[in-house]
């Protein structure tokens, strides 16, 4: 899939303790980006922040905090982002979500690597 020049970027501000079905919040999303065959997703773990409540968060070596600030950042075509929101959205109790115009400038993709006769991954 190649991404076309004009895209958007969304971005989702959640807390690391925020979970749901069972499992990180940040992981069910990026689970349901694979799903829907998003061209792809990143999680970014803050080092420091705060939100509506206003309560700072932050990793320090004597007071490490166990709610860390969670970004998941996707970028794909509007039509793709727009139909992704419904899916994610209820799963949000808390946090911020955001949707911005972005440029492509660069989007390779590797080939896929050559399999032996083994069916191990080579060169």
């Amino acid at each position: 899939m190649t991404l076309p020049q004009q895209a958007r970027l969304l971005r989702i501000y959640i807390g690391e303790k925020d979970h749901h079905k069972g499992k990180p919040l940040y992981a069910w999303i990026v689970q349901q980006a694979r799903e829907q065959k998003l061209a792809g997703a990143t999680v970014l773990r803050g080092m420091e922040g705060f939100g509506a409540h206003r309560i700072i968060h932050h990793s320090q070596l004597l007071t490490l905090s166990d709610d860390l600030p969670v970004v998941v950042e996707i970028v794909d075509t509007l039509e793709k982002i727009e139909a992704f929101l419904p899916v994610i959205e209820p799963a949000i109790s808390e946090g911020l979500v955001t949707l911005e115009k972005v440029e492509v400038r660069l989007h390779k993709l590797r080939e896929p690597a050559k399999r032996d006769t083994s069916g191990f991954e080579c060169c």
